[in-house]
């Protein structure tokens, strides 16, 4: 085997499960387990810090009288709830998008809208949580041999994480500076946007998939990382389907793909708190940290126990599911963004 072939990342995965079966493969080492119980300590720890932002400690953070806490009554500076119903909605899409590469934000954010939360309260707490759970997704996946991080020499899977995070940081830079001046004039075509581009590209990886084995094209993923990150900072959203799509077109095996899109995510969402952090400090915004909590409460079961099911399933199975689950969050955003577009142009 070649140099080049040895520092590509995701042979070890496919080695993996060349010799082994799912049975084999259900079963986690002792090492493996202990990767995951300090994953879940260090999200737990996370949850106490959300749970103390929640309290509003701080003059830049304050209860915002959006409808659902409104009907609550929770509008006292101190008082907040863990919101069992966003545990659970988070616990489905968090697994879905550790697994698939994506949903968490393209979901859940049209989703906590149409309940009753405010923007204030979504999308800054959708960036912590993506950010916390996509480094701790790419601890795991390399525990679990999905994927391999090497730096020396440099693997294909690092370059591709430098490719899609430096790029996709930029991309975030402008539309989450510019998030809250076009929120209520954009919003709307925004959705119909990601619904159209979820749509297009689901369509074409599930033809793709059919085609087999594709050749590498790393740099593809530029294109790709730059509309990604456009997408995650208007609204929290849309990152995962094109990241990880537009890696399964430019030739990347699913499993490794899923893991670079972590590992990718992860850093934008970080980045992303950065430019949150300084709207924050130069007082242009205010936050509500109600959802965090809840939002970390899922995250400790499903961040964790993703990365071992893309482990067990084989590689045709994610090449199947990826697709049509961009499907299925295509028609989720069609049905959300539609009527508020059927509004606008009626005036």
């Amino acid at each position: 085997m070649s140099e080049n072939a040895k520092t590509k990342g995701w042979e070890i995965a496919q080695e993996l499960e060349e010799k082994t079966t799912i049975m084999e493969r259900l079963v986690p080492d002792k090492e493996q387990l202990k990767a995951a119980v300090y994953s879940m300590i260090a999200l737990f720890v996370v949850f106490l810090i959300g749970c103390w932002l929640a309290s509003n400690p701080f003059e830049f953070t304050k209860r915002i009288a959006s409808p659902i806490v409104d009907a609550n009554k929770w509008m006292g500076t101190n008082e907040w709830a863990i919101v069992w119903s966003v545990v659970f909605i988070a616990m489905f899409f968090e697994f879905m998008d550790a697994t698939a590469g994506m949903g968490f934000g393209t979901a859940i954010t049209p989703l906590l809208l149409a309940i009753g939360f405010s923007p204030q309260q979504i999308v800054p707490v959708v960036m912590i949580q993506q950010g916390i759970a996509g480094l701790v997704g790419t601890f795991l996946h390399k525990e679990f041999e999905n994927v391999e991080w090497k730096f020396k020499p440099m693997s294909e899977t690092i370059k591709l994480w430098l490719y899609i995070a430096v790029t996709g940081s930029i991309s975030v830079a402008i539309s989450s500076s510019a998030v809250y001046a076009l929120f209520k004039v954009a919003k709307v075509w925004i959705s119909l946007y990601v619904a159209v581009l979820l749509l297009m590209m689901g369509i074409i990886s599930l033809m793709q998939a059919r085609i087999g084995k594709r050749p590498y094209r790393p740099k593809m993923m530029i294109g790709f990382a730059f509309l990604a990150g456009f997408n995650k900072g208007i609204g929290g959203g849309g990152y995962g389907p094109v990241v990880t799509i537009g890696g399964l077109m430019s030739g990347v095996p699913a499993k490794a793909m899923m893991a670079v899109t972590a590992i990718s995510e992860g850093t934008v969402s970080t980045f992303s708190i950065i430019i949150w952090f300084a709207m924050i400090l130069s007082g242009s915004v205010v936050v509500d940290y109600l959802l965090l909590p809840s939002m970390m409460l899922a995250t400790m079961f499903s961040a964790v126990v993703a990365p071992w099911a893309t482990r067990v399933f084989p590689e045709k199975v994610w090449q199947i599911v990826v697709p049509f689950y961009s499907l299925l969050l295509a028609a989720y955003t069609f049905y959300k963004a539609i009527p508020p577009v059927l509004q606008k142009l009626k005036g």
